[in-house]
């Protein structure tokens, strides 16, 4: 019987079979780092340089910031707050365990919840510079610290007696510019922030930060995500608002009573831009010039709202079940009473309705098995992540039909 014989079969590549999971791999790899960077935490350090009971006005800047950014949503737990003196204590004070930012005394700064980190001699130019760079003692717990990462927003408030290029602590030692510029590098090359915001209340408060703009002499002291705005310019001063003749000195100063000002009319929910708040710093109501610079800040202020640095992060609440009987009735147990404000309360109820009609539609999507899972790698993601799924999806698509049809 003749036999027929066969040539040799065609002959696959040994990394064929393996080149989907490569791909997918690197796919996964791009994927997380394109999410690492994310936005997804705010963080406030607030300081006051001044002791004595005359620099009262300090304390109440300080105080005012801190009670602004919680009433924004930013928690105690990520507010880092830095007090030179104790001026609710001093025996010099007419209203004691009190402090107030205006004469009528309707605010009292210093309630039952206000909880100092650092305080009398504790607050040094050298545990100012630790807690942005880290570098702690062991024996520092961890309220003491800035626990950000690199999707944090950080928003650095520091009021007292300035100068040119340099910021008074307890009336004793100087920070430079050039020790913050340091600073401000090392916590970006130590992935301490996404974005950071310097706002400086002294006089010619814009020498704070002019280091860290600095691009011929010190290139290497510059640090990208950077925005800064002080309330005088060189040779300027920066002035108290008004006298409480009660207390017997100056209770808050114009820069941030301006900006206090400007906040009150906001809530957590409010859209209001950087643009708007630095636009609405008029010179002849501060009796100086608040300066601003964005040469490392890329983003155009007029798309960055100010609860970015002085307001809290929405996050989603992942439910296992969509609530399709989501009826009107909830909507008082989601939203929170701020004010009694009826433009507030629309703006709640159309967000609350907002939210719902994206549950139900969600809820249509998840009924389909293979959009489940989907919907659980993109949630959260950015524009970018999901076209970079997509292409990955395609590619891993077209690696395993090239080998199938081989």
């Amino acid at each position: 019987m003749a036999s027929t014989r066969r040539g040799p079969g065609p002959t696959r590549s040994p990394l064929l079979p393996t080149l989907p999971l490569l791909l997918l791999l690197v796919f996964s790899f791009s994927a997380a780092a394109a999410t690492a960077t994310m936005h997804n935490n705010n963080w406030a350090v607030l300081v006051c340089t001044s002791r004595f009971w005359f620099n009262y006005r300090h304390m109440a800047n300080t105080l005012s910031l801190y009670r602004t950014v919680k009433r924004l949503g930013i928690p105690d737990e990520r507010i880092i707050l830095m007090l030179a003196d104790d001026m609710a204590c001093n025996p010099r004070n007419s209203y004691p365990a009190q402090v107030f930012n205006n004469e009528n005394h309707q605010l009292n700064l210093y309630g039952d919840n206000v909880e100092v980190d650092y305080r009398g001699y504790e607050v040094t130019v050298e545990n100012f510079l630790r807690v942005l760079t880290g570098r702690h003692e062991s024996a520092v717990p961890r309220s003491k610290r800035l626990l950000s990462d690199e999707g944090s927003h950080i928003l650095l408030y520091m009021t007292g007696h300035g100068g040119d290029e340099f910021l008074k602590f307890q009336d004793n030692e100087e920070l430079q510019s050039h020790d913050l510029a340091d600073a401000v590098k090392q916590m970006k090359e130590k992935h301490r922030f996404k974005e950071l915001m310097i706002m400086v209340d002294t006089c010619q408060a814009a020498t704070l930060f002019s280091q860290t703009y600095l691009t011929n002499s010190y290139p290497q002291l510059q640090s990208p995500g950077v925005l800064a705005i002080g309330s005088s310019m060189k040779g300027e001063n920066s002035y108290s608002h008004h006298l409480d003749s009660d207390i017997g000195v100056s209770v808050v100063d114009r820069f941030t009573f301006y900006t206090l000002a400007f906040f009150e009319k906001l809530n957590m929910y409010s859209n209001a831009s950087l643009n708007s708040l630095f636009n609405s710093y008029n010179p002849s109501m501060l009796l100086s010039t608040a300066y601003y610079r964005m040469d490392l800040y890329e983003r155009p202020l007029n798309e960055v709202p100010v609860t970015n640095f002085f307001g809290s992060v929405m996050k989603t609440i992942h439910t296992d079940s969509a609530y399709t009987g989501f009826s009107a009735s909830h909507d008082d147990d989601i939203l929170l009473p701020i004010e009694n404000n009826p433009r507030d309360h629309v703006m709640l109820k159309n967000e609350a309705s907002t939210r719902r009609s994206n549950i139900e539609k969600e809820a249509q999507l998840r009924s389909h098995g293979w959009t489940e899972v989907l919907l659980e790698h993109l949630e959260g993601k950015n524009t970018d992540t999901v076209v970079m799924y997509g292409l990955g999806a395609m590619g891993v698509l077209l690696a395993v039909s090239t080998w199938l049809s081989m």
